[in-house]
Formats: C-alpha cells, structure tokens, sequence
C-alpha cells in the first residue's frame, strides 16, 4: 500500500483534480501546428510548385 501512496503524492495537491490530456493528442496537436504555421509562412513557395 505505501507504493499506491507514494504514487498518487507525485503531484502538487492544486493540480490532483485537473484532468491531463493523453500524451498522444498532445503530439497531434503539435504536428498540426507545425504544419499550419509552416502553411502560412511559406504559402507562396509551395502553391509555386503547382503552377
């Protein structure tokens, strides 16, 4: 029992009720930023090589 304990004491006591997102949405949401914001900086580069 002392190991369930210890576990559940790793983090700060404000945030034990605050729901984590999975990791893996975290990842997605990150590539799809990537992507957008590299859109938007180089939009005149890439819509180029369609002409």
């Amino acid at each position: 029992m002392s190991k369930e304990d210890n576990n559940e004491e790793l983090r700060p006591r404000k945030m034990r009720g605050v729901a984590f997102p999975k990791a893996k949405y975290g990842v997605i949401l990150a590539i799809i930023i990537i992507i957008v914001v590299n859109l938007v900086y180089y939009k005149e580069t890439i819509f180029s090589f369609f002409k």
